[in-house]
């Protein structure tokens, strides 16, 4: 993530993807399975090093049993 107008925003997705994932109590792991992709695409995500689009935002938010708005405010 090279310096843009996001960095900041987007540190704040990634730290509540990772929080939100420890409240549920599941382990990258397990919920790359739930996506279907490797546990280091979950990995790159929570580092971010990987850009999580909308579509995978809204599949993990349901995983985590969280709204969508918990991530994105």
């Amino acid at each position: 993530m090279s310096g843009n107008i996001y960095k900041n925003e987007y540190r704040k997705l990634v730290n509540r993807l990772k929080q939100a994932r420890l409240e549920a109590a599941l382990t990258q792991k397990e919920v790359s399975k739930h996506l279907g992709k490797c546990q280091s695409y979950v990995s790159k995500i929570e580092s971010g090093q990987l850009m999580i689009d909308i579509l995978t935002l809204k599949k993990i938010a349901k995983i985590y049993k969280k709204p969508i708005e918990f991530f994105i405010n």
